[in-house]
C-alpha cells in the first residue's frame, strides 16, 4: 500500500450536497480497491488560471489515499468518466 494525494477540480455551480455526493463516490471508488481515504480537505471555490469548460472558477478538493499501485488506473478511468470533475492529479506521496 503506497500513499497518494489526488486533487479534483470540481464544477463550481454545483450545490453543498452535489459536491458532497461526488466525494462520496470517490470514497466509495478507492474503498472498492481496498484503499482508505486517509484526510479529505476543502479547498473550496477558487478562481483558476484559465478557463476549463467556460468556467473561471472551480471548486478544489484534496484527498490523501492510501491504495494499492493497481488500484489507480481503475481511480483515473472513473474520475475521467465522471463529467462533473473538471480536472483531477494523482500523485505519489514519497
Amino acid at each position: 500500500m503506497r500513499k497518494y494525494e489526488l486533487v479534483c477540480l470540481i464544477q463550481p455551480d454545483l450545490d453543498e450536497t452535489a459536491v458532497n455526493g461526488i466525494i462520496d463516490r470517490v470514497k466509495g471508488w478507492v474503498a472498492d480497491g481496498g484503499g482508505t481515504v486517509d484526510k479529505i480537505d476543502m479547498w473550496g471555490k477558487r478562481r483558476m488560471a484559465y478557463v476549463i469548460r467556460k468556467q473561471r472558477e472551480g471548486n478544489y478538493v484534496l484527498f490523501n489515499l492510501t491504495m494499492s499501485p493497481t488500484t489507480t488506473a481503475a481511480l483515473e478511468q472513473n474520475l475521467g468518466y465522471t463529467e462533473t470533475i473538471m480536472r483531477h492529479m494523482i500523485t505519489l506521496v514519497v
